[in-house]
């Protein structure tokens, strides 16, 4: 695990050392153990390194035998056992590490660029060709690892993360309006946008050439690309001999992430993702797994209780924090770690979750992608019943619309009850959207001041994902809509973000091609039928995981946003959404924003996401955008 950054000029001028020097610098806490960078005339790479395999020859840059390709990878490439004998096979290759980094330009010698679909990982990789004067910048199927990349008339440069783009010269702070609206809609900015305009994110399963010579050229590619697989074509087995097979291959990718010279923990949520995950590991590690888990003294909220379960069940080594709400202290904690605005509040635990576990591993294996691949969303119920039920919500709007504004929970029955009824006469997509969308558009219109407003509607990235799919089930397309952008730019950036800022790297082995591959050949209702949801696995999970976890209600790790919004933090919300910061910032209308915040308090209605995606996009702004450093 590392971070990387580069540049390539694309007029010859020479890279000056101290600018990637200072980029690099901005990725320390990717990689505290070590630095490293190359610089040649007008290319110059540069890594920070967490060591984790290879602890003493793995440094990077690493080079193949004449120098003449050149690699920096943030990630862990799980099969690069198998590919290094591969490649020792063919004859020509010559390893002076035991590293997986390595095996990449070796790899690049026999396929060129292809050579990023063959492997089986989580990766950003940047590799410079200097025969053939070429920059290879590629980004993993499922876009695990970040990578942003600004293209300008006379460079090329690219990061692990944003905050490292703003030390390139001439780098604009200007704010994408685009991608403003964007994390209005969502509560993050999803790929290919960033919240700068001179900048932009790799999109996973992509990689970017850029190729000098006589006619210059920059051009990016799809490599790899996770899809449904079309209705006629979903596997037909029973329930039964498919959860097999899913256990099987659920134990080899743990058994593959927990590849390591280093101490490796599981953070355990109390739900079925990350306790199968448990059970997995504990089955395959020759000595106790241990385990993390974050509580909330608000009992709706505490999972600490099904985690012991787990824990006690299988002697795992178990530590646990208890999380208050410090909004004075962690909000502008996260507003320095998200270097975009990023309003999923899950970030805070996953943050502390993470601080803690660093004190005891270096690796951390976490359950994200089993709900975007199995089913374990309520909106995706939601789906399968709107056909049948759209009329009747439609005629009930009006009683629920009228519904007080319930208790302290994190997303309150009334905002839930008020989003399906107005969503689900709507057509797939549209009806999608209705359901995730932090600020409705109409709601974006009095909020957003005029010369803010974007040109370009979120809607159509959702629309654009879910076209691509044609020809597989609905259920299965809305899923792959989540999977390429609610997966990818917010679970996966809260996770990577979160516990890198803490030195720890997180792995995440459901997400892993041989999982994938059969996730997306199931029959839909394998995954939710009914009012049920992840049948499938939690078939597969049946023999290692507590009943009570089975049947639980799914918390992951969310918070009680609306009632600490109510009251401990406020004042804090009153003093960041100040009429004086909005107009000084000059974004939003400060009447608007102040009534929302006098409906939520006196619980006239639920707007706990809407104000903490403005908090968010406020801290962020006076500390990126408003900033110089």
């Amino acid at each position: 695990m590392c971070g990387i950054c580069g540049i390539v000029s694309l007029n010859g001028a020479k890279i000056e050392r101290s600018v990637l020097e200072s980029m690099n610098e901005t990725l320390v806490h990717r990689g505290p153990d070590s630095e490293g960078s190359f610089v040649d005339g007008a290319v110059g790479l540069a890594a920070r390194r967490l060591a984790i395999i290879d602890l003493a020859g793995g440094d990077q840059p690493i080079a193949n035998e004449d120098g003449s390709i050149t690699v920096v990878q943030n990630g862990e490439i799980y099969n690069y056992r198998e590919l290094r004998a591969e490649l020792e096979r063919r004859g020509g290759h010559r390893f002076s590490t035991r590293s997986d980094t390595e095996v990449l330009v070796h790899l690049y010698e026999e396929h060129g660029p292809d050579f990023v679909k063959r492997l089986r990982g989580m990766f950003a990789i940047a590799l410079w060709d200097e025969r053939n004067r070429r920059l290879v910048v590629a980004r993993d199927r499922f876009g695990i690892k970040p990578l942003y990349y600004r293209l300008h008339e006379d460079s090329v440069s690219f990061a692990s993360e944003l905050k490292a783009l703003l030390r390139v010269p001439g780098f604009s702070r200007e704010v994408d309006l685009d991608a403003l609206d964007a994390f209005l809609a969502f509560g993050f900015v999803p790929a290919p946008l960033t919240i700068f305009r001179d900048a932009r994110k790799l999109p996973p399963g992509t990689v970017l050439i850029y190729q000098d010579g006589t006619s210059p050229s920059v051009r990016i590619e799809r490599f790899a690309r996770p899809s449904p697989v079309s209705a006629d074509q979903v596997r037909s087995e029973d329930e039964e001999t498919l959860a097999e097979e899913l256990r099987d291959r659920l134990r080899d990718s743990v058994r593959a992430h927990l590849v390591a010279d280093v101490p490796v923990g599981v953070f355990l949520s109390g739900g079925i993702d990350s306790s199968l995950i448990v059970a997995l590991a504990s089955e395959v590690s020759s000595g106790p797994v241990q385990t993390f888990t974050v509580g909330f003294e608000e009992r709706h909220f505490d999972e600490r209780g099904a985690a012991r379960l787990v824990a006690d069940r299988y002697a795992t080594d178990h530590h646990e924090i208890v999380m208050r709400p410090d909004g004075a202290t962690l909000l502008p904690a996260m507003a320095d770690v998200f270097d975009e605005p990023f309003a999923d509040a899950s970030a805070i635990p996953t943050y502390l979750i993470a601080q803690l576990a660093r004190q005891h591993v270096k690796v951390a294996l976490s359950g994200e992608g089993g709900d975007e691949f199995f089913g374990g969303y309520q909106y995706y119920v939601g789906h399968r019943v709107a056909p049948f039920i759209g009329a009747l919500a439609a005629a009930v709007r009006p009683l629920v619309d009228r519904l007080p504004t319930s208790s302290a929970k994190s997303s309150t029955f009334d905002w839930q009850a008020k989003r399906f009824v107005r969503g689900a006469r709507l057509p797939v997509v549209e009806r999608h959207y209705a359901w995730k969308t932090y600020v409705p558009p109409e709601e974006r219109g009095d909020l957003v001041l005029p010369e803010r407003r974007a040109a370009q509607d979120p809607l159509d990235l959702l629309s654009a994902r879910y076209a691509e799919t044609e020809g597989a089930e609905e259920l299965a397309r809305v899923m792959d809509v989540d999977i390429g952008i609610f997966l990818v730019d917010d679970m996966l950036v809260k996770t990577d973000r979160a516990t890198m800022a803490h030195s720890l790297e997180a792995r995440v082995p459901l997400l892993d091609p041989a999982v994938e591959e059969l996730a997306n050949a199931l029959p839909s209702r394998f995954k939710v039928r009914g009012f049920a949801k992840k049948r499938l696995l939690k078939r597969a999970a049946e023999p290692f995981v507590p009943t009570r976890i089975l049947n639980g209600e799914k918390r992951g790790f969310a918070i009680p946003r609306a009632a600490w919004l109510r009251g401990e933090l406020q004042p804090f919300v009153r003093e960041v959404l100040s009429v004086q910061n909005l107009r000084r910032q000059a974004f939003f209308s400060p009447d608007a924003v102040t009534r929302m915040i006098d409906d939520h308090v006196a619980q006239r209605a639920d707007h706990g996401r809407k104000i903490w995606a403005l908090l968010a996009f406020s801290l962020w702004f006076d500390r990126y955008a408003a900033s110089p450093s």
